[in-house]
């Protein structure tokens, strides 16, 4: 949610009904059914971003979390974990 007068967020968290500011990335695959060029991303605010990671940990979903918004991502790597 954005205070009056305050411009809205560029990048907002992906957390269901979450409207914050997001300050991280989370870029992800399921490889069950995601070839390895297929990567999802998330946002997160410092809010939700344990609750995402904890998300795709618990499911052993390959990832790679930065804070890098705007950058051009590294490749995910195919072992299991977050960098």
């Amino acid at each position: 949610m954005s205070l009056v007068g305050e411009p809205p967020s560029r990048f907002t968290c992906s957390r269901a009904g979450c409207e914050s500011p997001a300050t991280w990335r989370i870029r992800w695959r399921n490889p069950k059914i995601h070839t390895p060029d297929r990567v999802k991303i998330w946002l997160a605010c410092p809010e939700h971003i344990g609750y995402l990671r904890s998300f795709l940990g618990t499911r052993s979903f390959p990832m790679v979390v930065d804070d890098r918004l705007e950058d051009p991502p590294d490749p995910i790597p195919d072992a299991t974990g977050d960098e």
